[in-house]
């Protein structure tokens, strides 16, 4: 199925959560394979993440381009459907998006024409029966979340009167105001600035610790993939598989600045082992392709 464990890597082995999965899987893929005409994104992938009460996982995708990890979002959004397998949130095959399923895209996404306030509001209007808030209520909700990704005084201005990062602070309010129970997101930083780019990894983290939902964030930043996530997925190039699972060997970072983590040895220790995984995915690519062409 294309999925090897921490330990084939020299690493600790994956641990298991000590608190009990609540029901089916959060999300769940079982044999997966995407094709678009003759080209094969993804091949017989196969994964679960569990439902433990109180504690969303944050996993960090990595992986070479075109290799399928914008594929495996799309098809947990409900944007695409799988070629071959399944794909279940909650036990459940999934139709199509929904409200428990929130997606931050690479490129600002909010709307021109409406302010920041109007953006965060945008989602509990439309969801307004199904979420059973009144209008006091649903300002309410959206105050704080402006106020939680610290967007407090920009509340009336209007997308381009805003800085990248800014722009990114309300795709991730528009997001979390609705409490979804999955976010997915797609290189969501990659535009920014270093120091901005910083500065939204420590946001995204506490905001995830705070609030414990399930995040899988596709980004070609092995720092960034360490700092932000307690797992992470290499895939190989397509057709891409889970090469590796990495748990137990991610350092923690919640509450520390992303500069002060990357000097922490087992950061430093972290990233070494990471890269060298996705060095050695490389190699065995490439070493596939030598001999399929002699």
């Amino acid at each position: 199925m294309g999925t090897a464990g921490a330990d084939s890597l020299s690493l600790p082995a994956s641990i298991v959560s000590k608190s009990s999965p609540s029901g089916p899987p959060i999300i769940e893929f079982r044999g997966v394979t995407v094709r678009f005409g003759t080209f094969t994104a993804l091949h017989d992938v196969s994964f679960t993440l569990e439902d433990v009460p109180d504690r969303g996982e944050f996993v960090s995708i990595i992986g070479p381009s075109g290799c399928g990890k914008s594929t495996v979002l799309n098809l947990i959004a409900g944007f695409l459907q799988p070629t071959e397998g399944e794909v279940l949130v909650y036990g459940q095959a999934v139709p199509g998006p929904g409200r428990d399923r929130g997606m931050i895209f690479q490129q600002y996404s909010s709307f021109p024409h409406l302010t920041v306030m109007d953006n965060v509001l945008f989602g509990l209007e439309v969801n307004k029966e199904e979420l059973g808030l009144g209008a006091a209520e649903r300002s309410e909700r959206a105050r704080k979340i402006v106020e939680q990704v610290g967007l407090v005084g920009h509340e009336n201005k209007y997308p381009h009167q805003l800085s990248g990062g800014q722009q990114q602070r309300v795709a991730i309010a528009r997001t979390l105001v609705i409490e979804p129970r999955i976010i997915l997101m797609d290189e969501p930083f990659s535009a920014l600035d270093e120091p901005t780019r910083l500065e939204m990894q420590e946001l995204l983290v506490t905001l995830w610790h705070r609030l414990q939902p399930t995040i899988l964030c596709v980004t070609h930043s092995v720092a960034e993939a360490v700092y932000l996530a307690e797992r992470i997925w290499i895939f190989t190039k397509a057709p891409g598989q889970i090469a590796y699972d990495i748990r137990d060997a991610i350092p923690p970072s919640v509450g520390i600045p992303p500069l002060e983590a990357q000097d922490r040895p087992e950061f430093k220790k972290a990233t070494t082992g990471v890269t060298e995984a996705f060095r050695g995915v490389l190699a065995g690519d490439a070493m596939r392709r030598n001999v399929s062409t002699t």
